[in-house]
């Protein structure tokens, strides 16, 4: 039959009396009263071990995981480049076969005018491709708004009918990819 614990004067518990299996002194200095104290610390001691091994193996899995995660991130970022260069690529063959075609015709029966046609067409199949691609076209015409970044002014130019800070001309047309202007137009300006 298990002691009841002994109170001190002011009622406290002294803890004398009390073990973790119920009998003894366990914990007070003195020694347990057989094994039970010891079997059931080194229970508790397997469970803790057993938990603190299976806590590790849980971080090394996911560790692995998240290498494996950076590893194929990596390999699709690079498949997805070779992929974007390969569309860009094939878009562009056709052009090439346009000048092929274009160079491969006989000069000497060629007037000046279906040589300028012939480009023109190039040309034109040229913007097409870029703008499948994204690409669009900055080409301000005359007495639009000088806008910085989109526009590159190189000179002021005095134009009749075109206000102060509008453009009067265009030299070389601007690009863009998106939203991002890739290369401004370069303009004359109204001073």
């Amino acid at each position: 039959m298990n002691e009841p614990e002994k109170r001190d004067a002011g009622g406290e518990a002294t803890g004398e009396g009390s073990c973790c299996c119920g009998g003894g002194a366990c914990g007070q200095g003195a020694e347990p009263e057989g094994e039970c104290c010891g079997d059931a610390v080194d229970a508790k001691l397997a469970e803790l071990e057993a938990r603190l091994a299976d806590a590790e193996a849980a971080r090394l899995r996911a560790l692995a995981d998240f290498q494996n995660y950076q590893r194929r991130a990596l390999a699709n970022e690079q498949e997805a480049k070779v992929q974007g260069r390969t569309a860009v690529v094939q878009s562009l063959l056709t052009l090439l076969d346009h000048f092929d075609i274009a160079l491969s015709q006989d000069h000497t029966k060629a007037t000046a005018e279906q040589i300028v046609g012939g480009v023109k067409m190039i040309r034109e199949e040229f913007i097409k491709v870029l703008q499948s691609h994204g690409v669009g076209l900055i080409n301000p015409a005359r007495g639009e708004e000088f806008t910085p970044g989109r526009h590159e002014a190189i000179m002021q130019q005095a134009a009749e009918g075109v206000e102060s800070g509008r453009v009067v001309s265009t030299f070389q047309m601007g690009y863009t990819l998106g939203e991002r202007v890739v290369r401004p137009a370069k303009v004359a300006v109204a001073p």
